[in-house]
Order: C-alpha cells, then structure tokens, then sequence
C-alpha cells in the first residue's frame, strides 16, 4: 500500500469528476489524501464525507469572468497575485506536511502548489489532467492562430506543473504526442466517476444542455425552437422558454437526463463531452467565448466524428436543425470504448508505483531529490 498526497484544481466541475473516477480505483490498495479548494473541494467533500478519504481545503487561483466570456486580463491579474502571495505559504504549508506525514508519491491535476512542496521534498509527482495536451501534443491540425495561441497556453501549463516524473493526460481524443513527450506520456480516454460507468443509455425523445456561464441570448432563443424538449442545466430554475425547460443543477438528475438524451449541447469541456460520447450522445459544442482549451476541444470533437461545434454567437435554427438531422451518422461514429479511459490511467499509475525504488525509512521525505523510474525529480526554480 503506498501514501498519496493528490490535488487538484477547484475550477468548475471537471476537475473534481477526473479525481474521483481515479481515487474510486486507487482506495482499495492504497491511502489517499485530497487537497482541493472551491468547487472540487465542495463536491469531494459531499462526495466522501466521513468515507475514509480525507479532503482537505487549501487555497486556488480562479478564473475571471465577465460579459460570458473568460476574461483573461483579470484572470492574469489574479493568477500574479497568487502567485505572488499565496502560493508560497501554501507551498510551505504543503511542504511540512510532507515531511511529516511522509507520503510515497504525489499526484495533481492541474494545481501547482503540490508540485513544488513534492520538488521541495524529493517526493516524485505525477501529473494527471487534461490541460498537459497543450504541452505534449502535435497540434498541427489546427487553424494557425489556435496552435500559437495553444503555445502560450502550453507554457503556463508547465509552469503549473514543473518537472513531473510521469505525465498522463486525460481526453475524448488523442492527437500524436510531440517528439520530446513519447517517453514519459500516457494518453488515456476520458476518466469517468461511477455514476457515469452505470448508467444505462436510452433515448427518450428530448435534448439535453448545460452551460456553466451565462450564454448569449441568441442560443437560448434557438433552443427554444427547437422540434425537441430541451432541458437546460447550469442556468437555475426559471419557467420554461418554448421548447426550453429549466432545471436547477442536480448531479442524478442531470445524469440521468444526459443517459436518457437523444444528444448533448453544450460548452466544449472535456470531461462532460467525453461523458456524454461514452453513453453514446452526439454532442453539439458551443465553446465558452475566449476559451481556448475549448476552442481546441470543439474543433477536435467534430474530428473525432462524434459532435458538431458551433461559436456560440453564430448558433442559428439552421445549425441546430442541420445537428439533428446528422445524428445517427454521428452517434454510428462513436466508440464508447475508446472514450473510457479509467483503466488504461489505473494501470500507468500502478506501473509507476511498483517501479518506484524503495525507500530508506530515515530518508524519506528528506531534503534532496528521490530517485524516481528514468529520471531524477529536481526542486524547480519556479517553486
């Protein structure tokens, strides 16, 4: 049984989905404390309870919104002063923690506190979400302006994560990895909490849709002529607008909608998308406005052959209408197999694990790097 110090970014929903469907597979073996903030640390925390799982809170950065669309000044602005600020102390919280409880490896999805306390410790880290795409992968199908923007975005990746001993990344899709990431990278499908794996998929005659930001007015007045009911989940309750009804956010009730769903509308967040294609719902994107990651997201779903995409303020009657009348050919496209990406994660963290060298008792957790399979874990300069 090894100790597992895991963390995770507290932005929206996804983040926390992916941890749970990776911590369900590593409680049976293995002792797992959870360092979350937001609205992972709230979910996690109603999702293990007295379970046996620790979640502990610790602070995060969030990301800034305004007029429905990421802003990305604001956004910056508050990245500085945490890292500036915050990020230290709890670099240093996280670091005596360590030391004392003497955990054997460290994983995170997206949080860069842990990272840095693990450098700090000689503890190896693994890296496990969806965002390290834009490091690892060859990006060359996309328009030229997504790919240079996906290249600065793929630098504050790493300056989240830096040096990690193994990288996995979580997704819908697998473009080739980029030759200096071959070695050290595993590509698994999307990782799917135990709600998602039982449910039984059906269709009985409606839509689904969630938005987790306000949309433009545009889409909700498209949906609303729509030939199909279409719940809407991610707005509150509100009377219904036409064909649009409104439900207040309910994890069974929108899972249950999305299994039942002649298909999925959405914004383009990985792990909802690969939910949806897992039970074999054709997905129309609407990337959130200023999205990059989803914007690349988007553009991939509609590769893959599973969904269609749309900007969110050029969505019309006709686009909808022209997703409806493709939906078999969409839904023949899809391979729930090849999204589930649960096991093929399990297992690269268990070959990890098992060849991670044993450690001296006295010195581990000590102050210089472990030895880790293939490299050396070096403190970051950026911690």
């Amino acid at each position: 049984m090894a100790k597992i110090f895991y963390s995770l970014s507290g932005e929206g929903r996804g983040h926390a989905t992916r941890v749970r469907a990776v911590v369900e597979g590593l409680r049976e073996r293995h002792d797992v404390t959870l360092f979350a903030y937001g609205d992972a640390y709230r979910l996690l925390k109603e999702a293990y309870g007295p379970g046996g799982i620790r979640v502990c809170p610790i602070r995060g950065m969030r990301f800034r919104y305004g007029e429905g669309r990421l802003d990305y000044l604001r956004t910056g602005w508050a990245g500085l002063r945490f890292l500036s600020g915050r990020l230290g102390k709890l670099v240093g919280h996280l670091e005596a923690r360590i030391r004392r409880e003497k955990p054997d490896l460290c994983i995170t999805d997206f949080e860069p506190a842990l990272p840095r306390a693990a450098a700090r410790c000689g503890v190896p880290f693994v890296s496990l979400d969806h965002q390290h795409f834009l490091v690892v992968s060859d990006l060359s199908e996309l328009p030229l302006r997504l790919r240079a923007l996906a290249g600065l975005m793929g630098l504050v990746v790493r300056a989240y994560a830096p040096g990690p001993a193994k990288t996995i990344v979580s997704s819908f899709y697998s473009p080739p990895l980029r030759r200096p990431y071959r070695g050290g990278t595993a590509q698994v499908g999307v990782l799917l909490r135990p709600e998602v794996l039982r449910a039984r998929p059906r269709r009985a005659g409606h839509l689904t849709a969630y938005f987790r930001r306000p949309v433009p007015g545009a889409v909700l007045q498209t949906l609303a002529r729509c030939p199909l009911p279409v719940h809407v989940y991610g707005l509150g309750q509100r009377p219904p607008w036409g064909a649009v009804h409104f439900f207040p956010v309910s994890v069974e009730g929108f899972l249950g909608d999305l299994a039942s769903a002649e298909a999925l509308i959405c914004t383009a967040g990985n792990q909802l998308v690969g939910e949806a294609l897992y039970l074999q719902k054709p997905v129309l994107a609407l990337p959130e406005p200023g999205n990059v990651e989803q914007a690349i997201n988007a553009r991939f779903l509609k590769i893959s052959g599973g969904g269609e995409w749309s900007e969110a303020e050029d969505f019309d009657l006709p686009r909808l209408e022209d997703f409806l009348a493709s939906l078999e050919r969409l839904r023949r496209a899809i391979v729930p197999e090849r999204v589930a990406g649960n096991a093929a994660a399990l297992e690269a963290l268990s070959s990890f694990l098992d060849q991670m060298p044993e450690e001296d008792p006295s010195q581990a957790a000590g102050p210089g790097p472990r030895s880790v399979p293939g490299k050396t874990v070096e403190t970051s300069p950026l911690g």
